[in-house]
């Protein structure tokens, strides 16, 4: 499955103007062995891909013609007759919404380019987006945001959060800015309608409309260095979402925030090449985490996430069962080590529930606190145990 809205695709991070590929197969965040991907329904199998990244140039006409770059500003194309097709009046959120979202663009200290979105959140200039849409051009690099009247500024990173793939940018418009509104996103529920903004393919302002398909899914997806990071408790939609969307706002029929649009699921082709379009699948960071983490980045507080100190990778049966997460390392005086775990441990519950994929682990250094206590089972030598790892900071 893919994606996080306007970001990475592939199991390193690329280039920002880079063109995208099938998405990686996701690895366990502490260093584990890569995870295979859900398979679909139909039995082809699904990947998560970042969508914040995109080529600043889209191709017009047949296969292999000249690339032309596009820069769209403005209000966003919104039908007056389909106002109110997904449930929400969509012209008025057109309208008061698209002045609070961004089109943020990268340049790498490469030279490398690259889109995504953003919202205002706070009227002094703060912007939140998400980290894998300016994680190239973070050291060293420039960043821009446009706004829906085509203003274009320089924006300075305060801050960002590869975890949560979170990040907040700063502006200075010599003015106070329209800020999006929050909404509590414990609060929403599956089949309300939303409405998503952003910049999909470098289009400027674009609005989509669907619903919320589910909610609390755990989604692995590549982050900085390698490294893979789990959205979690993470809302999924409908409403079309692409490359470039990353980083953007998925609404409510208020115009509130409730989610910031971050990856979707593509389907690879037979010869395992991912399409990099929507196929009604994605994702996007909670609103009430996103305010919580932004809160932190912009007061310089610690984001204070939990360390469990080791490496693990899942264990199946010849037939492909799951048995448990295989411990390959334990850092050295880390809270694994001092729970008494140790290589060659096969973990096979975690709080009470079956350890089958990488999330267990990787749930409790996104979203448990540092000194939380967490139950753990494993086997060693044949033989059941249980312990009880105490969280550390990282």
């Amino acid at each position: 499955m893919s994606e996080r809205m306007p970001g990475a695709d592939r199991p390193e991070p690329q280039p920002a103007g880079s063109p995208q590929p099938s998405a990686p197969t996701p690895a366990e965040p502490e260093g584990g062995a890569p995870q295979p991907p859900a398979k679909h329904p139909l039995g082809r199998r699904l990947r998560w891909t970042l969508i914040g990244t995109v080529v600043a140039a889209l191709v017009l006409g047949a296969a292999g013609g000249a690339g032309t770059a596009l820069a769209l500003h403005g209000t966003g194309a919104v039908s007056a007759n389909a106002s109110t097709a997904s449930g929400c009046d969509t012209v008025h959120i057109a309208r008061t919404v698209l002045p609070t979202v961004v089109t943020v663009s990268t340049v790498s200290a490469s030279g490398a380019s690259g889109v995504g979105s953003g919202e205002v959140i706070r009227a002094n200039g703060y912007i939140v987006t998400n980290n894998h849409v300016i994680s190239s051009a973070a050291d060293g690099g420039e960043i821009s945001v446009t706004f829906s009247n085509g203003a274009t500024l320089p924006a300075e990173l305060t801050g960002r959060d590869p975890r949560t793939d979170l990040a907040v940018l700063k502006v200075d418009a010599n003015r106070s800015l329209p800020v999006l509104t929050f909404a509590n996103s414990d609060r929403v529920v599956v089949g309300q309608p939303v409405v998503a903004l952003g910049a999909p393919l470098g289009l400027s302002s674009t609005v989509t409309s669907g619903i919320v398909s589910a909610l609390d899914r755990n989604v692995p997806v590549p982050s900085d260095g390698g490294t893979t990071t789990v959205l979690q408790g993470a809302l999924q939609t409908d409403a079309s979402i692409n490359p470039g969307n990353s980083g953007g706002a998925l609404v409510d029929c208020r115009g509130r925030l409730i989610g910031v649009n971050t990856a979707i699921a593509t389907v690879p082709n037979e010869a395992g090449q991912g399409g990099g379009g929507s196929v009604g699948i994605g994702f996007a960071v909670p609103a009430n985490l996103t305010a919580l983490i932004a809160t932190r980045i912009i007061r310089g507080e610690p984001l204070g996430h939990a360390y469990v100190g080791m490496q693990v990778a899942p264990v199946t049966t010849q037939s492909g069962q799951p048995v448990g997460l295989f411990v390959q390392a334990v850092s050295s005086d880390g809270p694994a080590e001092a729970a008494g775990l140790q290589v060659g441990d096969i973990i096979t519950h975690v709080q009470g529930h079956r350890a089958t994929d990488l999330s267990s682990i990787s749930a409790l250094v996104s979203t448990a606190q540092p000194g939380d206590r967490v139950s753990v089972t494993y086997v060693r030598d044949g033989s059941s145990h249980d312990t009880t790892i105490t969280l550390g900071t990282q």
